[in-house]
């Protein structure tokens, strides 16, 4: 009983993690049918702030790192994707790739590609002890963050006038505009949010892996959009069930794969994810907008 509840922790936790990141992924592409790679590049900055203030008080080494991601992501949509707004979805791919690979080299020559352990403060490697289970405190933070988050954005979108706009441009962006709706005031919001998701990401991964590195969320972002796919892309709802389940599934193969397989996890969390697309290839929660995307 004490493993099945440490799995469990184990499941959600991971699956949290992979809800926020899809849930960054899935508020630009419902609004603008973009996938932003660039968000690892977020991602990272927001890193690499946390490494450079480890040493302040812990509300500034909160805050900071949220504030930068939010600069970057703003400025990115500014300069980078409102000039190429009108184009089609290749050419918005292409672009977000191009800022993505830009801002990874610019980091890497800057400040070598080499990791950089950071200290944090002591209360992420501490952990309490229910009973028999021995739940790291890290965790539990995750999870209490993700909820907050969900809780928070929610509230935006369904009882703000912003976060009305920003629901009825992700239904029809075209008829939303025609009726009012400020397409760079509605743009700018979703990117700042996605912003403020990769902030709370950097803090999370950075209080997990303990390093930093030019290309630390590469591959979280990838899961992040393999999550995206999998809930059914252009839903914020959506995207966190599919982080949840990948996070599930992930947990699921490390418990119960022999250790000859366990190097080959993630080879068996992207042939679920096939199966699941091959049964619902409009993902777990048919959305509005996903099979015209």
């Amino acid at each position: 009983m004490a493993s099945i509840v440490q799995d469990t922790i184990n499941a959600i936790s991971l699956g949290s993690l992979y809800a926020l990141v899809a849930l960054g992924i899935a508020l630009i592409f419902g609004i603008m049918n973009l996938i932003n790679f660039a968000h690892a590049q977020i991602i990272m900055l927001a890193g690499y702030t946390t490494l450079a203030l480890s040493q302040v008080p812990w509300p500034v080494l909160v805050f900071a790192p949220i504030a930068v991601a939010v600069v970057c992501a703003v400025a990115m949509e500014r300069v980078a994707f409102r000039p190429v707004r009108g184009a089609d979805a290749s050419t918005l791919l292409i672009t977000s790739f191009a800022v993505s690979y830009l801002l990874q080299n610019v980091v890497t020559l800057t400040l070598q590609s080499t990791s950089r352990a950071v200290q944090l403060p002591a209360i992420v490697t501490q952990s309490f002890v229910v009973g028999n289970v021995v739940i790291q405190k890290l965790d539990v933070m995750i999870i209490v963050t993700t909820v907050v988050c969900f809780v928070a954005l929610a509230a935006f979108l369904t009882r703000t006038s912003l976060g009305v706009q920003m629901r009825a441009a992700a239904d029809d962006f075209e008829m939303a505009r025609l009726l009012g709706v400020r397409a760079n005031a509605v743009i700018s919001a979703a990117f700042a949010i996605s912003g403020i998701l990769a902030g709370i990401v950097a803090l999370v991964f950075v209080s997990q892996t303990g390093e930093v590195t030019p290309s630390m969320a590469v591959g979280l972002t990838l899961l992040g959009f393999v999550a995206t796919v999998v809930g059914g892309m252009g839903s914020a709802p959506a995207a966190a069930v599919g982080g949840f389940l990948l996070g599930v599934v992930t947990v699921l193969l490390e418990v119960f794969l022999p250790n000859q397989l366990q190097p080959y996890r993630d080879a068996f969390v992207f042939a679920a994810v096939i199966v699941i697309l091959l049964v619902r290839p409009q993902g777990l929660l048919r959305v509005g907008g996903t099979v015209r995307a």
